[in-house]
């Protein structure tokens, strides 16, 4: 079995974006645009809750996947569909933006901290105008495996270790999990060997691959091709995101919320929010 390796290291850089909410962005950036079928990933961290977070207020998307995924604190949805909703530490929100939605996200501290994920996953031409969809996820609903020295596995999405993640019917075929490592601990696990992925660490430090070298926190790897990434933890043990999902392997126009397949598409996209039909 071909092991992956890493072709590359991005250190996040912080950005502003939503009202003024300060992340951490490794993928999205100038230093890595994008990764197809991945655009966007940004890490949201607040320990102090004496300085609350102005949030994400009411902005479109259309074209694409938005993935929300809570560590800590709390963040209130709500879209120009009528839902509502509340993800607590644990939960995942796959949303499908689909030919168009008007969402809010806020998020608030729980036990001083807030936490968490935004990821953005690209859809082919032929899906990016489907009927909008969420899939939420609470913490109950996603298998935890305990590993052999005392880390954890979380499968979000695809399979691993004998267990299958909640979250279906997504056209890129999408792996995602969260794992824990205790120092020196190590972790291997099956990727579909065509799967574009990386990993991004975001406690402590990991090694991957071949490479001794551990990744600290606050940097994202880029993986080669292959059909298996072993891990392993850092000094102090590590908690990281592996990510992968199906190439796409076409144009993508993007501008903003709105990621189509041509210029014409995207100005519709930027028409039709204009003109109140968007959504």
């Amino acid at each position: 079995m071909s092991e992956r390796q890493v072709v590359r290291v991005v250190k996040g850089v912080s950005t502003v974006d939503g009202a003024g909410v300060s992340v951490r962005r490794t993928l999205g950036g100038m230093l890595l645009p994008s990764l197809d079928p991945f655009l966007l990933l940004d890490e949201i961290h607040s320990d102090d809750p004496s300085r609350p977070l102005p949030g994400f207020p009411d902005h479109p998307h259309r074209g694409f996947e938005t993935v929300t995924y809570v560590i800590g604190g709390v963040v209130e949805h709500r879209d120009s569909r009528g839902n509502h909703g509340m993800l607590g530490p644990g939960s995942v929100q796959w949303m499908t933006a689909g030919r168009g939605i008007i969402h809010s996200e806020m998020p608030t501290h729980r036990d001083g901290l807030v936490w968490g994920f935004q990821i953005w996953v690209n859809l082919p031409a032929k899906d990016k105008m489907m009927e909008p969809r969420y899939q939420d996820i609470p913490p109950a609903d996603i298998p935890v495996v305990e590993l052999e020295q005392g880390g954890q596995l979380r499968v979000i999405a695809g399979k691993s270790e004998g267990q299958v993640g909640p979250v279906q019917g997504v056209v890129t075929a999408p792996l995602m999990l969260d794992c824990t490592l205790m120092p020196q601990e190590t972790f291997t696990t099956a990727l579909p060997v065509a799967h574009a992925a990386v990993v991004y660490v975001f406690s402590g430090g990991v090694a991957l691959g071949e490479n001794t070298d551990v990744i600290p926190e606050g940097h994202l790897a880029v993986l080669s091709e292959g059909e298996s990434i072993s891990a392993g933890g850092g000094p102090d043990g590590g908690r990281f995101l592996l990510l992968a999902a199906a190439p796409i392997g076409e144009p993508v126009v993007r501008h903003g919320p709105f990621v189509m397949s041509s210029h014409a598409e995207l100005l519709q996209a930027f028409q039709d929010f204009n003109n109140g039909t968007l959504a």
